[in-house]
């Protein structure tokens, strides 16, 4: 199941009025949940395949993985002076306003309060996502045309 249709069935969810859907398949599960309290609307999560060998080699390399993982924790402090602009819905990320046209902003950007730092599509409505503090974009944390979801990171702003 690839990401359109993952998008597409989250549409129809919603249009639908239900409030929870859970589709199993060979290796994807899904439950989409709308009108809930809490702000998590989708979760995918990939099946493992049950075989003996395969998990005798996940063992190891899942202790690797760990060790960036504590490394990247001082990376996050070296970031709270900066000000993260997060996604207020569910959509695809632009930041132009067309593919002929200039990017919003740029890393290194100047930017005001009230200023249109991308787009946000979702259901065919492209919403503008405004600055809400005046600063200095130090960094693009979501790829163009990329899916993002309700409170993800967007930009990082330095507000001095």
């Amino acid at each position: 199941m690839d990401i359109k249709e993952i998008q597409n069935l989250i549409k129809f969810v919603a249009k639908s009025g239900a409030s929870e859907v859970k589709l199993e398949m060979d290796d994807v599960k899904i439950t989409i949940r709308t009108g809930s309290d809490s702000n998590e609307v989708t979760y995918v999560q990939q099946a493992m395949p049950m075989q003996a060998a395969p998990m005798q080699q996940a063992a190891p390399a899942a202790a690797p993985a760990a060790a960036p993982v504590t490394e990247a924790a001082p990376a996050v402090d070296d970031n709270s002076k900066y000000v993260t602009v997060k996604s207020p819905i569910i959509g695809t990320f632009y930041r132009k306003p067309s593919p002929d046209k200039p990017l919003f902003c740029e890393v290194g950007d100047s930017i005001k309060e009230g200023d249109t730092l991308c787009i946000i599509e979702a259901m065919k409505l492209f919403n503008e996502i405004e600055s809400e503090v005046s600063g200095t974009i130090v960094k693009v944390l979501v790829d163009d045309s990329s899916p993002v979801e309700f409170d993800q990171p967007l930009f990082l702003v330095d507000p001095s």
